[in-house]
Formats: C-alpha cells, structure tokens, sequence
C-alpha cells in the first residue's frame, strides 16, 4: 500500500509557515512529511531557502510522522556531518527519520569556493561519503584519504536502527549505479515513459525488491488557470534537463535560463489540473510503477487548499482504492 508524504519545499516558503502546513498535513491525513536541503532557491520569485536541517528538529518533535530529506555530502557538507546530524535525529525519533544522498548542483555546492567537478567524479565523491557515513553508524573510527578526507572520525552517539539511505537518480543511468549501493530510491514524477526507464534501470542496478520513493511535482488550485499560471511562476526553473539543473550556479542565471519557458510548456513536466479526479488518475499510475513512497509537492502557492482538498478527497481514494479510473499513460493534461 502506497504512503503519502507532503513535500515541505523550504525554496518556497518560510520555516515557520512550512512548519504549520506540515502540522496541517498530519491532520489532513498525509502519512510523512519530505524535505529538501538548499542554500538556494531556483529562482528569485521562490524567495526563501531556511536550513532544512534545523527546520528538521523542529518539525519531527511537533508532527509525529516520519520525515525525510535530500542533500549532497561532499562539497558544502563533510560527510562526518552528515552521519551525525542523521545519527542524531534518527535517535531522538526512532525509525522516523530517512536520508536520501545525492551528487548535488552547483546551485547549493559552489558556495564553497572549490571547483565543480565532473559528473562522473561527483558520483566517485558520493559513493566515497555512502561508505563513510554507513562505516560511522556502525561505530567504526574511519580514516579515509580519497576525494573527501576523514581523520580519525568515530560517532559516539548513534541510533540503534540506522535511517535509510535512498539514492537520489535523475537520469536511468544514474538511477542504475543507484540500485547497486542504495537501500532505495528517490526519483522525480518525469513524463511516464521515462519514469519507466528510471524504474527498470534501478532494478537492473540491483534494485529489485528494494523500496522506491517518487516526489510528484504537481500544481492543484481552484481553477485550471490558476493552477496552470502559478506552476509556471513557481516553477518554470525547474524543467531543464539534469545537466543544466545540476550545472546553473545562482537563482539568476535559472530565472534567465526560464526566460523563454511558456506556461503550456509546463505541462510536460508538472501535474497540472483543478480536478482531483485527475490527480487520482496520475497518482495511481505511480503506484503501479511500483512507488511505495510518494512524496506531493504542490509546486504552487496554494497550500492549505492543496492539503485540505486533498487529505479529504485524493489521499482516502487512493488508500481504499475505490471509484479509480483507467488512467491515460502518455498524456500529461
């Protein structure tokens, strides 16, 4: 039976309100609450970009669900750090606490003032940081001297149940390294087809059997207008293919890279629609993909609707699996 999470999105919106539409969405029903970690937005309009990490504290001692999030040890965050934030939660909320890891963008990285590497050494870096933080919470003292540097690190503190380590994959090939080593998967809603390709190149990695976490970018609103105009304002950053969205450096250059982006164009790429029949439909296919996980992220401004709209008539729906309809595969709208 397919979970629910609401994607708590920090790019978007205050910690203090976002902490509220999580408290919201436990009520409404949602059974986790996802997160991403970001020193930037994707772009001006966005606006915010509150610390994840401290934000996570917070919210797991106010809702009493389990939490996630996504970040990229290596570069702005030393995976030592990394293992003992994780440790630390994972102790204090016991089995409500998931991790995903991936190689990052030089969006969040590049702070640091050190090069940007290749792809091919990003994922060198973080299959080097899996291996440490894992060797952490096992209580090893690690020195390690590769593309990071441990010194003599051992955590005292740690959880008796590790969380769970989810790769993050955008693309199939990455999503194929990802089986080899993850203990799960965390991909994005891509139009069906290529979601297909992500899911069959996980399990020929050596994903089969291992759980799989999709987050759902998707834009509900009153009305289809609105839907359709505020994805496009929020999110028209964010459709570019991986290398661009892995290579833009500031939330001004993704603003001039979205220039030309039409609203209709967004169509391909979110979940756009004022009916929740529809949601349903496109919902349900996810869980036929064989997602156990499923993260919604309303890429719009209108929260307390999307929460409440939808804790009361998608959630319920899908959990009885009643009144579903044969979904269209290919289409998006």
């Amino acid at each position: 039976m397919a979970k629910f999470s609401y994607h708590a999105s920090h790019e978007q919106f205050k910690p203090s309100e976002l902490l509220k539409y999580a408290q919201m969405a436990y009520q409404a029903g949602f059974n986790g609450i996802s997160s991403s970690d970001h020193f930037y937005p994707w772009s001006e309009r966005q606006g915010e970009s509150g610390y994840a990490w401290s934000w996570l504290g917070a919210a797991m001692q106010a809702v009493p669900l389990p939490f996630g999030v996504v970040c990229a040890p290596g570069q702005r965050y030393h995976p030592a750090i990394i293992a003992q934030a994780a440790a630390t939660l994972a102790e204090m909320f016991p089995q409500r606490f998931w991790i995903a890891l991936g190689s990052g963008q030089a969006l969040n990285e590049n702070i640091t003032g050190e090069a940007w590497p290749s792809k091919e050494k990003r994922n060198a870096r973080l299959k080097e940081c899996v291996d440490i933080i894992r060797a952490l919470w096992a209580g090893e003292t690690v020195t390690h001297n590769g593309l990071v540097r441990v010194e003599m690190a051992k955590l005292y503190t740690r959880p008796e149940i590790p969380p769970l380590i989810v790769g993050a994959a955008i693309t199939p090939q990455t999503a194929e390294w990802v089986g080899s080593w993850a203990d799960a998967l965390i991909t994005v809603s891509h139009p069906y087809e290529m979601l297909k390709e992500v899911v069959n190149a996980f399990r020929r990695g050596g994903g089969e059997g291992k759980a799989m976490y999709l987050k759902v970018q998707l834009s509900y609103a009153k009305d289809e207008e609105t839907a359709l105009q505020e994805a496009h304002e929020q999110w028209r950053t964010n459709i570019f293919k991986s290398p661009l969205l892995t290579d833009l450096q500031s939330p001004q250059q993704f603003d001039y890279a979205a220039q030309f982006v039409k609203p209709d164009d967004m169509y391909e790429f979110v979940k756009i629609s004022s009916d929740t029949q529809q949601h349903i439909n496109w919902l349900q296919q996810y869980i036929e993909l064989g997602f156990e996980n499923i993260s919604l992220h309303n890429v719009n401004k209108q929260q307390q609707r999307f929460i409440e709209v939808f804790g009361e008539k998608v959630l319920p729906t899908l959990v009885q699996g009643k009144n579903l309809q044969t979904p269209s595969l290919i289409t998006s709208r």
